[in-house]
């Protein structure tokens, strides 16, 4: 484990970067502005548990190349990943060619990872293949996400996710299959229609998620305290998750062991190994 203060406390053990497991994701510049002086200082502090950084939004596309590629390099110079996030699937609306352009372009920003998100749009799985097939082929890393909620992805109103309905979780499974077998790296598993903005939470889903797929290969969108709570909780602290880049410190408190609410308190133990 990373040196800490107060090592002489004992916790739960931890593996050290680069991690295999256990990987936390946190949210770059989206609900707020952020540039690399405030990610240097997340690194400073918490920099042995922060895994990679993902834009969201398109964010980037609203930034000065040279502030997205500074911001990229501190993430490296502190042995994280960067990835883009879902917004392929915006691009996608305007063929191959943008498709084409957009992924030769993260690639010279210093991107490592391409997520292809595809909540808003409704796409074969052929394509999502050929997809996985051009980002490994750019030599960029594919992260293909899948959900079960259609509409997935924009703070869509629960009333009105509801009308879309649900895809079966077989879907999702048969989805994620063919992707790693395509060549993705990891399947990110959308929230929406799991355990956000749901009136009950299909944890059901997860459950067959995980049996299926295995923790390594999937990592699951949890940005709300009570939800990587549960996936902690449930799949021990070496369950991949995407927060919010304000919850670093609350997340790795609770995969630790150090702090916890009363559900929690002292319950989350892992031998290493």
């Amino acid at each position: 484990m990373a040196e800490t203060t107060f090592s002489f406390i004992p916790r739960a053990a931890r593996t050290a970067k680069p991690r295999q497991r256990g990987l936390t994701e946190i949210r770059g510049p989206y609900y707020s502005a952020y540039g690399k002086r405030h990610l240097a200082d997340l690194f400073e502090t918490m920099g042995a548990w922060i895994d990679g950084v993902k834009y969201a939004g398109g964010s980037f596309a609203l930034m000065p190349p040279e502030a997205v590629r500074s911001f990229n390099k501190t993430a490296h110079d502190h042995g994280a990943y960067i990835s883009t996030g879902g917004w392929l699937e915006n691009v996608m609306r305007f063929g191959p060619e943008a498709i084409g352009r957009y992924i030769e372009e993260t690639k010279s920003l210093g991107f490592d990872v391409v997520e292809i998100s595809a909540g808003f749009v409704s796409l074969p799985v052929d394509s999502l293949l050929r997809l996985v097939r051009m980002v490994k082929k750019a030599g960029l890393k594919a992260k293909p996400e899948v959900g079960i909620q259609f509409g997935a992805g924009g703070d869509t109103a629960v009333a009105e996710l509801e009308a879309e309905g649900t895809r079966d979780v077989s879907w999702l499974i048969a989805q994620a299959e063919r992707a790693l077998d395509a060549g993705a790296d990891i399947i990110m598993i959308e929230s929406e229609g799991i355990t956000e903005n749901v009136k009950r939470w299909r944890t059901d889903v997860a459950a067959r998620v995980i049996d299926s797929l295995g923790l390594e290969k999937v990592m699951f969108e949890a940005a709300d305290p009570p939800v990587f709570e549960w996936y902690v909780k449930n799949y021990g602290n070496e369950v991949n998750l995407f927060v919010d880049h304000s919850q670093i410190v609350q997340l790795e408190a609770l995969r630790q062991g150090i702090w916890g609410t009363k559900s929690t308190w002292g319950r989350i133990q892992n031998v290493g190994g």
